[in-house]
This record gives structure tokens, sequence and C-alpha cells, in this order.
């Protein structure tokens, strides 16, 4: 039986397809709110080429009212279903499963949901309570009705994917889940549906978020090449002349101690970028600083200034009434 790019909105008509197209053990899904853009596009690629041309990719559109609070933007998120479609069908998904509200919670808000734990208050929790129960709710309902052998989630929400990952491993789902590193625009800002929300002047403001990120990333690498050259330089003498050498005059006054300091240092990291988040809340319009975090991605608490390993540097921020997130990883210690 052939094939052809089709919308589903329903489970019932979600699992005939699966069952008479999906292909065992190559079978992938990218779950999304809609209003695609370069970013879904990527991760459905990405789902592509793992699963092959004879797999088979799901792409899920819903906008899930169970992870928004109060005051937040459900009524106005965008729904784009017919421009989606042909994102997905380009990208390469095979079906578009667009299921609607009455169809997830067919009896209104579930009684049962899942709770995200002490991850999940935490930042962006934190910041939006109750967010990752419902996110954590209908991906899991997502994933019982498209029975994917491999799930796609974008890096720049670090947080979601670091819970699903914990609520895959804690309730042995049987899927492996693949984070996406994040796509950008020309000028760094991270691609989201939000950014259509933006003003010319608020887009400015904005790009101080990846702005920061990249500040604290130079500041980083910059940093564990310091140690790093400090370390291979057996002598105090001598280590205070190689790192003369490169422009770190202050270090160099004590290079034993920058010998032992603690690798890419975190507190200078989080400086670097909060300098550029100051600056940006003094322009107009004004960038407002939800929170920076430098934080242990297993269960996003923040790192110390003795920490080795990978850390994500996590920031969001509201430009008008328009609230994003973004993140990148560093690893410290690398030199050690």
């Amino acid at each position: 039986m052939s094939r052809d790019f089709e919308l589903v909105p329903t489970p019932d008509e979600l699992r005939y397809a699966l069952e008479h197209f999906a292909v065992p053990g190559r079978t992938a899904v990218v779950m999304t709110m809609g209003a695609l853009h370069e970013g879904h596009a990527t991760l459905i690629r990405t789902a592509r080429e793992h699963v092959g041309r004879k797999g088979y990719v799901v792409v899920t559109v819903f906008v899930n009212p169970l992870q928004f609070g109060a005051g937040e933007d459900l009524d106005r998120y965008p729904r784009t279903l017919d421009a989606d479609l042909r994102t997905a069908e380009r990208a390469g998904a095979d079906i578009v499963f667009a299921p609607s509200v009455d169809d997830m919670y067919p009896d209104g808000r579930p009684e049962i949901t899942l709770r995200a734990g002490a991850m999940g208050e935490r930042l962006e929790g934190a910041s939006r309570p109750g967010h990752f129960d419902g996110m954590l709710t209908v991906v899991a309902k997502l994933l019982h009705l498209t029975r994917p052998d491999v799930a796609f989630f974008g890096q720049k929400d670090a947080q979601q994917l670091a819970l699903i990952r914990r609520m895959v491993r804690d309730l042995n789902f049987p899927v492996e889940i693949v984070g996406v590193p994040t796509v950008r625009e020309e000028d760094g800002l991270a691609l989201s549906s939000r950014n259509r929300y933006l003003s010319l002047q608020e887009r400015r403001t904005a790009l101080a978020l990846s702005r920061a990120l990249f500040a604290a990333q130079d500041r980083h690498v910059a940093l564990e090449a310091l140690r790093a050259r400090a370390l291979e330089v057996p002598s105090t003498h001598a280590r205070a002349e190689a790192l003369s050498a490169i422009g770190e005059s202050r270090a160099a006054a004590d290079a034993h101690a920058v010998a032992k300091a603690v690798p890419g240092g975190p507190a200078e990291v989080r400086a670097a970028a909060r300098l550029v988040l100051d600056e940006a809340a003094r322009v107009d319009p004004p960038l407002a600083l939800d929170y920076l975090a430098l934080v242990d991605p297993s269960d996003f608490t923040e790192v110390g200034d003795d920490f080795t390993g990978e850390a994500v540097l996590a920031v969001a921020a509201r430009v008008g009434a328009t609230r994003l997130i973004d993140n990148i990883t560093l690893t410290f210690g690398a030199a050690s």
C-alpha cells in the first residue's frame, strides 16, 4: 500500500496510519505547537535522515492548554496549520497529526497528570508554575499515541529536553530522545515562534540574549586557553612569562594561582553575560531579565565555582510583551 503525505486529525486515524504505513523500528516523531519555522524544519529533516527514506516521520501540531498559565499567550499563540503542512511536507514528514483539544482531552482537563518534580520548579518552572507538568503530560500522551522509536526535540528548550529525558528514564518509555542544536537567524537570535511578535526596535533589544551567551562563551574559551597554557609550563616564573605573552598581565602576577584556579571560571562566565544584559536593560525598549543561570544539565541547579564538566548557561527575558529564552552549553575543566 503506497503512502502520501497527509493531515491526520484524530487519534483513530493516526492509529490506522501507523498500523498500515509505519516501519517497525524506524518511526520518528517531532512534537510541535505549530507556527513551524526553520528550527522545526531542521528537526524534521534530522528525523528523516535518522530513519531513512523508508522510515516513517510523524509531526505533531498541538497547542497544549495545560502548559499555559494565567496571563500567558494561549489565545494569541499563532495557529498557521496550512503553512505548517507545507513546511512539514517539504522537510520530509510523512504525516502531521493535528488533534483538537477535545480529541486530546475528551473529558476536559485531565484528572491524572504528570508532575515534573523539583527540576520542573526551577528557572522556567519558577517563572511559569505548572508549565512543565502540562508539558510532560502532553508529551507522554503523544508518545503513547505516535509510538515512535525515536523523538527529536530542540536544545533551545534545554530544561524541557532534560525533563523529557528524565521522564523517559524514570517511567521506562521505550523511546530514544535526541536533542538537536539550536537554529539561529543570521543575526544570532534563536528561532522561536514568538519572534514574530517583536517589533523592529524590540528585536534589536532581544539580540542581547544571544550576544550575552556568546560573550560568556568567548570569555570561557579565553579562560580555558589561559589555564591550559599555565598548566603546560612547569615553573611559576615561566608561567608568568607565558601568561604575559598572551596578554593576561593581571593573571601573570600570580601564575601559580591561575594554574590552580577553577578552569573556565563560572563566576567570570556569568559576569560576562550579565554585562551585556545589564546594558540591554538601559536601552529603549528595555530588556527585562527573568533569569541568567549557569546550571548542571542533570538537575538544573546552579553550578559552583569549583564545577567541572558540562553546564548550560540559560537566559530568559521579556522584551515588550514577548518572553524569550536561549541557552548554550559550556564544558568546564577541559584542560584538566
